[in-house]
């Protein structure tokens, strides 16, 4: 059984650690459509080859990497924590990774921006290694996961709920008065900055607009007033992914958390027959959600059958 004794894993990864000298990080190759078993934001589907790797940075950061439907070129695109590993009981020579933690970057990361953040995938002529292209598990150090994050994740939100919230990145950028072992990697871990960014992404990708009501409220200072909603609530384990959150006004959004509002996976607005009011005239006319014209940011079957089964109050 794999890692029947977690003590003895525990050990090895961290015998590994000090051996090479630093404390490791991976990334994670994705596209869409793959043929594997892949939920991003929860866990990643591999071929045993790189099982050896993945057990490295268990308990450590892993950043997605990959082509994205309709650009060229391949981006890092998110970061995660890497969890447990477990074996595929339908296919004995494949793993899953488990995750949390996972959080959007703020834009797409070119693999080859500033002469490239890899350096082992780099080389020194400016070309890429397509030895190490190839490797779907790539481990890498953590000055060059910490490179990578700071690129994905330092963008301003054009609108901060409070003004205070401008200066959120620089904030955390400061020296700490407790030296960090992992600077950017430990900041992604605080509640406060991940809240900031779920509202930043989800408002964003939905263009400041209530996906329900079709609204889209700026008030006097030019901030927008839709929220940032989870489909699965952390308190649940719901990830800080975009395909876990859409935009909601105010009102709508206390309705959909207490299950008097949902979501088909056509996007068909559901509404729950212990509404003491039609509120049908607060909801687009065709009871269709606004979502994101591209597919990576639209809310993702998994979140809206949890949201119907264990909230949604049908009857």
């Amino acid at each position: 059984m794999l890692f029947s004794n977690p003590l003895s894993k525990v050990f090895c990864t961290l015998i590994w650690n000090i051996w090479i000298g630093f404390m490791v990080a991976a990334v994670f190759y994705h596209k869409p459509n793959s043929v594997y078993d892949d939920l991003p934001d929860r866990y990643y589907h591999f071929p045993k080859q790189y099982l050896s790797r993945v057990e490295q940075v268990i308990g450590q950061p892993i950043v997605y990497y990959g082509p994205l439907g309709g650009l060229t070129g391949r981006f890092y695109w998110a970061a995660a924590i890497v969890t447990h590993v477990r074996q595929d009981l339908l296919r004995p020579d494949h793993f899953y990774a488990d995750l949390k933690g996972y959080i959007d970057f703020d834009r797409l990361v070119g693999y080859q921006e500033n002469g490239g953040f890899e350096h082992k995938l780099i080389l020194a002529d400016g070309k890429v290694n397509g030895g190490r292209a190839v490797q779907a598990v790539r481990v890498i150090t953590d000055e060059e996961c910490d490179a990578i994050l700071r690129a994905g994740m330092s963008e301003q939100s054009p609108w901060p709920e409070r003004y205070d919230e401008v200066d959120l990145i620089n904030e955390f950028d400061e020296a700490p008065q407790t030296p960090l072992e992992r600077p950017f990697v430990e900041q992604l871990v605080n509640r406060r900055f991940r809240d900031v960014k779920f509202r930043q992404h989800i408002r964003v990708a939905y263009d400041r607009r209530c996906a329900f009501t079709g609204l889209r409220l700026i008030n006097g200072k030019g901030r927008p007033e839709v929220e940032a909603a989870h489909i699965m609530p952390v308190e649940e384990n719901g990830p800080d992914s975009v395909q876990n959150g859409i935009a909601l006004s105010g009102t709508v959004h206390w309705m959909f958390d207490r299950g008097l509002l949902s979501l088909d996976d056509d996007y068909t607005i559901l509404k729950s027959r212990q509404l003491n009011h039609d509120v049908s005239h607060l909801l687009r006319p065709d009871m269709k959600a606004i979502v994101p014209e591209n597919p990576r940011l639209r809310p993702h079957p998994y979140y809206l059958d949890w949201h119907r089964t264990n909230c949604f109050k049908a009857a």
